[in-house]
């Protein structure tokens, strides 16, 4: 089964140094190079080395996916392309925390889960502690909230 994956998981799983549970939750996780380009320039450096070590589980998309639709205009080319990604028939489930995206992706029938789900699912199968890697989640979401509105 191939998972799509929107940027801000990922990111996230870097931050918390919890990135290496994707390849025991999922055979495959495509990452699209619209994704990658909407990476944040402070996460561009970690994620970067990730997709391009050659893991199997974030593989990057060779294409990116343009599209219309005033239901997908709303959202970021980022989020776009993966919705796409994961419509494609070998494609079993969408990683992405954008609300307004999953639901998008709800919409169109797509099995959508959170970092929260990943984490969770990554707990259950012992391949990490849920406490700890919430609490990393906790600190990495405000640091980032305080850092976007900064630059803002």
């Amino acid at each position: 089964m191939i998972v799509v994956a929107d940027t801000s998981p990922i990111n996230y799983l870097i931050l918390i140094q919890e990135v290496d549970v994707l390849p025991k939750n999922v055979r495959s996780c495509c990452n699209s190079s619209s994704c990658a380009r909407g990476t944040c320039a402070d996460f561009g450096a970690r994620i970067g080395s990730v997709l391009d070590a050659g893991c199997a589980h974030l593989a990057r998309s060779s294409e990116s996916v343009h599209l219309v639709g005033p239901l997908l205009a709303k959202l970021d080319i980022g989020e776009r392309d993966a919705i796409m990604l994961a419509k494609e028939p070998s494609a079993g489930q969408l990683i992405i925390d954008e609300r307004e995206g999953r639901r998008e992706a709800e919409r169109r029938g797509i099995s959508v889960i959170g970092t929260l789900g990943v984490v969770r699912e990554a707990a259950t199968l012992q391949l990490l502690g849920i406490r700890v890697a919430i609490e990393r989640l906790r600190t990495t979401a405000s640091l980032s909230l305080q850092k976007f509105s900064q630059a803002c």
